[in-house]
C-alpha cells in the first residue's frame, strides 16, 4: 500500500504504485496515475489528466499538471506526461497541453527542474536536461536532450533548445539555439560549442572538432541559413553526433539566435 500522511488528501480514483510515498498536505486528483517508487513531498499539488513514471521526486509545493497558463484554455481533459526518474524542486509548475496543439505536456527521464522553474503548456522536453532555478518556459517549447538552461532564463513560446546546448543564467531567448551551442544575454546570442560538457559525455576529440565545423557553418562562414543547413545533414550520413541538427531542424519554427 502507498505511505500516504494522514494529512494528504488524495482522491479515491488516483492509482498509486504500492510503494509511493505521500507527504502531508499533499492533493493528488482523480485522474492522476503515479509509478513505483515516486515521493510526493508536503504541499505538492498535482492535478490533470497526469500520467508519472516511475522514481520521480516532487519536492515540497511543486504543483503539477496545472491549467495552462493560455486564456483559449476553458478545462479540456488535455494531458501531462512524466517519465522516469525526474527530480521537481520547490514550487515548480507544470503545465497540462492545450487543445490548440498536441494537447499534451511531455517530459522524458532523468531531467533535473530547479526551484521556482516553469513548464508552460505543450512543451517536450528530452532526457537529462538541467532547468536551474527560475527557467521559464512558454508553451510550445521544445528542449532537446542534455540541455542546460541556467537560473532565469526565458524561453519564448515555440522555441526549440537544440541537444547538449547551453544557456547562461538570464538568457532571453526568443529564437531557436541550435544543438551543442553556448548562448548568453538579453537577448541571447551564440558564444560558442559547449565543448567541455561534450568532453564530460564523452565525446571524442574528432566529434567535438566536427562539431565545432558545423557550428562554423552556422555562424562564420556566412552562408546562407538553407546552404549551411544543407551541408550539415549531409555530413550527419556519416557523423552521428551531427544527428542532434538534423533533429533540431526537423521541429525549428523560429530562425537561430545569431
Amino acid at each position: 500500500m502507498p505511505k500516504i500522511h494522514p494529512a494528504a488528501l488524495v482522491d479515491a480514483r488516483a492509482e498509486l504504485a504500492d510503494d509511493v510515498e505521500v507527504g502531508p498536505f499533499a492533493v493528488i486528483g482523480p485522474d492522476v496515475r503515479i509509478g513505483a517508487g515516486s515521493v510526493v513531498g508536503a504541499g505538492v499539488q498535482i492535478e490533470g489528466v497526469t500520467r508519472i513514471g516511475t522514481g520521480n521526486r516532487f519536492h515540497p509545493h511543486s504543483h503539477i499538471g496545472c491549467a495552462p497558463q493560455d486564456k483559449k484554455y476553458k478545462g479540456e481533459p488535455t494531458a501531462l506526461e512524466i517519465g522516469d526518474g525526474n527530480t521537481f524542486f520547490q514550487s515548480m509548475t507544470v503545465s497540462v497541453g492545450t487543445i490548440q496543439d498536441r494537447g499534451v505536456t511531455r517530459i522524458g527521464n532523468n531531467n533535473w527542474f530547479m526551484a521556482y522553474a516553469h513548464i508552460g503548456h505543450d512543451c517536450v522536453i528530452g532526457d537529462n536536461t538541467i532547468f536551474a532555478n527560475a527557467v521559464t518556459l512558454g508553451g510550445h517549447v521544445n528542449v532537446a536532450d542534455w540541455a542546460i538552461l541556467g537560473g532565469l532564463s526565458a524561453i519564448h513560446q515555440f522555441c526549440s533548445i537544440g541537444a547538449h546546448a547551453m544557456a547562461g543564467g538570464g538568457s532571453i531567448i526568443v529564437q531557436d539555439l541550435p544543438p551543442f551551442v553556448i548562448c548568453e544575454g538579453n537577448r541571447a546570442v551564440a558564444r560558442g560549442i559547449n565543448s567541455e560538457g561534450l568532453k564530460r559525455r564523452g565525446f571524442s576529440a574528432e566529434a567535438i572538432a566536427r562539431v565545432k565545423q558545423a557550428y562554423r557553418q552556422l555562424y562564420r562562414q556566412g552562408l546562407p541559413f538553407d546552404e549551411a543547413r544543407a551541408t550539415i545533414e549531409a555530413d550527419a550520413a556519416a557523423a552521428p553526433e551531427l544527428q542532434c541538427f538534423v533533429d533540431f531542424f526537423a521541429v525549428s519554427q523560429r530562425g537561430i539566435i545569431r
